[in-house]
């Protein structure tokens, strides 16, 4: 019995380190010069099969315009997310937003993609602003927005 108890303590000793690993990534979203108030943001994870993952940062407290970041909205919807805690201030024209965030090493290289949708009070509303893979080979490459997002960089 001692055996099989101290072979079990070892395997998971063993197994354990793999599932624990997390990578560290620095989020950052450049917002194009405009005139107009403060741009909202959702910062997102999808899955490799494009359903939603998890949230990593929404920009904005003021919960009425949310439905204004469409996708997002739809995604957290379907899973039932709770934001609390991973939200923050609007972000000013011109002005460049920094998000830290833990994702899982199995994450990296496997399909996923962070997405940032964008909105503006009375204003436009870009659904996927920004698309980028969760890749290794993303990693310090600027994308381009296609709204309010000038670029988006993702390091790790």
């Amino acid at each position: 019995m001692k055996k099989i108890a101290a072979a079990l303590v070892l395997a998971t000793a063993l197994a354990m380190p793999g599932l624990a690993y997390a990578k560290d990534l620095t989020i950052e979203a450049q917002i194009a010069a405009y005139r107009g108030p403060n741009t909202f943001l959702a910062i997102y994870v999808t899955k490799p099969d494009g359903s939603y993952d998890s949230t990593l940062w929404v920009a904005g407290q003021n919960q009425r315009y949310y439905r204004h970041l469409r996708n997002w909205v739809r995604g957290i919807s379907s899973v039932g997310g709770n934001i609390d805690g991973i939200s923050g201030a609007s972000v000013g024209a011109g002005q460049t937003l920094t998000v830290h965030a833990s994702l899982a090493d199995s994450m990296i290289d496997a399909g996923y993609q962070i997405h940032v949708d964008s909105a503006v009070e009375n204003g436009g509303e870009y659904a996927n602003d920004v698309v980028m893979p969760l890749a290794q080979a993303s990693s310090g490459v600027v994308a381009t927005g296609t709204g309010y997002v000038q670029s988006l960089t993702v390091n790790f």
